[in-house]
């Protein structure tokens, strides 16, 4: 409910504080939203289940609410479940004709068409649409019938998006969207929307936006599905007219409102998908399209997976190379680590000798008279300098060692998960149980290992520096500090300047350890900087002088 309440908050005030909301959040909810799947779409079976339940109390010859119970049902099942919708389309011809009821049978037939148009039969829908006589239609019944024809029209534009034919069934489906909004009643829902789709579908994208904007306003009745069907409107209208910002958040919020009206033949989570993608972002955008390819399964919406299974296997490989790419990065740091370790191991040895000769001298100097008095002040200054030094040669050290032992331990894990799976694997092949070896790759969860690096990674590091979050914090007025509520964790502002602490002072390097872009890395560290008590050299100097624990860091990845 909270998320709910989120989702609705954002959508409506939207023209005042879209500016403010980041991306991440929504994709965040929309995430949640996609773990309660399961239950919004328990939540519509049993509404259909109750409906199914209430035609028992229905004669079988009060053809008129008999019609009108099945017209509930076949509402519920039109965006939800292809098969079981045309199935009450058929129930309700089946009951028109003993009926013997023309408005009733005409006005059927352009349900059933509709969901034929859903489900990509264009020319089934096409061949119902044309045996449907207007005079016998109401006016509910007319409006609707413009509108589906209109819709199959647009349809078969953008399916064959072509210069032969697109425009000219571009010009129908513009008549018919006429006739529909000249029958529509004045200042209703139905009658702004045809207006406003009208303008979305002539170029008249200012004018659409504004349509689509003012529609809350116009009836209190604002259904969920009506908000995903306005928001992904206004998704395609905003990247129309370069704000391509707005145009992913309203795509969010768009397949948010499909999850939670349990709509599957949508397409927001697909082109969301296909946008993400192209920001790089690998693993949302398989998660996107693996979820939209269930919706189109479960649909039966042909002309979707068509859609779907063109760009799958493009993101497919793309999430592989991702995994490949993150193993190889890895690898290499930890090359680069051990290489430093060595170069660190010698120094310290040449430091120790250093370290024993500086002692030989300082005996040799004490028993010396006062005639090397002179000489005995200039070796007290580099005594002094030597000594500042070594505390910043140990402390490095004692940060390299414990981090070497860290990422060691790391790959030894990596190493002998690796080998179970490769074993394991082996012994499917041999056995030629190839189906089995998908589950046994499921097992592997970049996500989980991640955040387990994260959470050793923040352990060691306060470990070290125990006094880390208390002396950051003391550069910032109270209202600026950043406490995170488990103590052996940093948040993601104090991750980024843990790692600055620890030498890593490159925004593409931290964006890559953090899975951030590099800019905003940058704009973390700028906007924090901007709060401090002090200036950005002042605050760089005090963050380097946060002192590192004194003796050896406990072990704690474990």
């Amino acid at each position: 409910m909270r998320l709910y309440l989120l989702v609705l908050f954002v959508f409506f005030m939207v023209t005042d504080v879209w500016a403010d909301t980041k991306q991440d959040s929504l994709i965040a909810v929309l995430k949640s939203e996609l773990k309660l799947k399961s239950h919004y779409d328990t939540i519509k079976e049993k509404e259909i289940s109750s409906l199914k339940s209430s035609l028992n109390k229905i004669g079988q010859n009060d053809f008129h609410d008999l019609f009108g119970a099945y017209m509930k049902i076949y509402e519920n099942y039109r965006a939800y479940k292809y098969d079981s919708a045309y199935v009450y389309a058929q129930k309700m011809t089946a009951l028109s004709l003993k009926a013997a009821d023309p408005v009733m049978a005409n006005y059927n037939k352009t349900n059933t068409a509709f969901i034929l148009l859903s489900s990509g039969k264009f020319q089934e829908a096409f061949a119902i649409l044309h045996t449907i006589d207007k005079k016998k239609l109401d006016e509910n019944g007319k409006q609707q019938y413009y509108s589906v024809m209109s819709r199959a029209f647009f349809d078969m534009a953008n399916y064959d998006n072509d210069i032969n034919y697109s425009p000219q069934y571009r010009a129908q489906g513009s008549l018919y969207l006429d006739s529909a909004i000249q029958i529509a009643k004045p200042d209703t829902y139905n009658q702004a929307f045809l207006i406003g789709y009208q303008n979305y579908q002539n170029g008249n994208n200012e004018a659409a936006i504004q349509q689509f904007l003012a529609l809350p306003k116009k009836q209190n009745v604002y259904s969920i599905h009506q908000e995903a069907v306005i928001s992904s409107l206004l998704s395609e209208l905003y990247q129309r007219t370069n704000n391509p910002e707005l145009a992913v958040n309203y795509l969010i919020v768009a397949a948010i409102r499909d999850l939670q009206s349990s709509t599957k033949e949508t397409l927001a989570l697909f082109n969301l998908a296909e946008v993400v993608s192209g920001n790089g972002n690998v693993d949302d955008a398989y998660l996107f399209i693996q979820e939209a390819l269930k919706d189109a399964e479960f649909y039966g919406a042909r002309q979707r997976k068509v859609q779907i299974s063109s760009v799958l296997p493009l993101l497919t490989a793309n999430k592989l190379q991702s995994i490949e790419n993150e193993k190889r990065h890895f690898l290499v740091y930890l090359c680069s680590t051990v290489l430093l370790a060595l170069l660190i191991v010698g120094v310290s040895i040449q430091l120790y000798k250093q370290l024993q000769q500086r002692k030989a001298r300082e005996m040799i100097i004490e028993q010396n008279s006062l005639r090397l008095e002179a000489m005995n002040n200039e070796l007290v200054e580099v005594n002094r300098q030597l000594v500042h030094a070594n505390y910043k040669l140990d402390e490095d050290a004692q940060i390299k060692e414990e981090y070497i032992g860290y990422f060691f331990h790391i790959m030894s894990g990596y190493i002998a998960q690796l080998e179970r799976v490769k074993i394991s694997v082996e012994a499917k092949l041999i056995q030629h149980k190839i189906d089995q070896i998908q589950p046994l790759l499921s097992e592997i969860v970049i996500r989980r290992e991640r955040e387990n690096l994260f959470k050793t990674f923040d352990k060691v590091f306060l470990k070290m520096f125990p006094n880390f979050i208390h002396s950051f914090n003391a550069m910032f007025h109270k209202e600026d500090q950043i406490w995170p509520k488990d103590h052996e964790s940093l948040s993601t502002d104090l991750r980024i300047f843990a790692l600055i602490r620890l030498g890593v002072n490159d925004s593409e390097t931290i964006g890559k350890i953090l899975e951030y872009s590099a800019k905003t890395i940058y704009v973390y560290k700028m906007r924090l900087k901007a709060k401090s008590k002090y200036n950005a050299e002042e605050f760089d100097d005090r963050l380097m002088k946060i002192k590192i624990t004194d003796g050896p860091v406990k072990e704690v990845y474990s």
